[in-house]
C-alpha cells in the first residue's frame, strides 16, 4: 500500500526521525473519508480555515463563518458550503478555478478544544446548478436554506481525500461572547474600516 502524505514530509520524517511517530499516526488517526464524529463535529462548527494555491502554487488562507452548521456535509466523502462576494477579490475561488487542491481546518475553541483537518479537491457550482440537483437526501436544500437572505454568489463542493485530528494541546479554550453579526454588511465601520491604515501607505515601498 502506498504510504500517505508527501515526498517531502517523507524526507523529513527521515531527517528528524519520526518515521515511526508518522506511521502510527497514518495507521491510527488518517482517513480518506469523514467518519460519524467527523461529521458530527463539522456540523456543529460556525467556522473554518481554509487554503487554497493557484496554478503556480501561491498560497492563500482564509476564513469561512456562518451559523452552525453552515458546511453542510453531503455524505462521507462530500461537502459544500457557500461563497459570498465579501471584498469582491474572489481570491479563494480564483485559485480553485486554476488548482482544485483545498485544505480546511476546524477547530471548536468552545468545547473540545479539538481540531479536524479535511484536505481534497474542489469545485465551483452556481445556485442555479445546486438548486436543480435531484438530490435525494435533501442535504442540498438544506443547505440553500440554511444560506439565508443573502444569497450566495455561488457554492463549493469539496471532495474530501484526507481527514484527520488537530490535537487539543496548544488550541486556546475560549469563552464565547455575544456579538451582533451584520451578514453582509457594507457598512465600513462594521466591517473593520482601515483597521491597519493600509490606505495611507505605499502598496510596493520596495519599486
Amino acid at each position: 500500500m502506498k504510504k500517505p502524505g508527501s515526498k517531502g514530509e517523507h524526507n523529513l520524517q527521515k531527517e528528524f526521525q519520526t518515521e515511526k511517530r508518522a506511521l502510527a499516526f497514518y495507521q491510527n488517526q488518517l482517513l480518506n473519508h469523514l467518519n460519524p464524529e467527523m461529521c458530527r463535529f463539522i456540523m456543529g462548527q460556525e467556522f473554518v480555515f481554509i487554503s487554497t494555491a493557484d496554478a503556480n502554487g501561491e498560497c492563500d488562507a482564509s476564513f469561512r463563518a456562518g451559523h452552525a452548521g453552515f458546511v453542510e456535509v453531503l455524505d462521507e466523502k462530500t461537502l459544500i458550503f457557500p461563497e459570498y462576494r465579501g471584498n469582491g477579490i474572489l481570491a479563494s475561488m480564483g485559485n480553485i478555478s486554476e488548482n482544485p487542491h483545498i485544505g480546511m481546518v476546524f477547530i471548536d475553541f468552545y468545547q473540545s478544544s479539538i481540531g479536524l483537518h479535511v484536505n481534497g479537491t474542489a469545485e465551483i457550482f452556481s445556485n442555479e446548478e445546486l438548486e436543480s440537483d435531484p438530490d435525494p437526501s435533501g442535504k442540498i436544500k438544506m443547505a440553500l436554506k440554511k444560506s439565508g437572505p443573502r444569497k450566495p454568489i455561488s457554492w463549493i463542493k469539496v471532495r474530501v481525500e484526507e481527514a484527520y485530528i488537530h490535537c487539543s494541546k496548544h488550541i486556546p479554550l475560549m469563552q464565547k461572547r455575544d456579538k451582533k453579526i451584520h451578514w453582509g454588511t457594507d457598512d465600513e465601520k462594521l466591517k473593520g474600516g482601515d483597521f491597519f491604515n493600509a490606505k495611507n501607505c505605499d502598496p510596493d515601498p520596495s519599486a
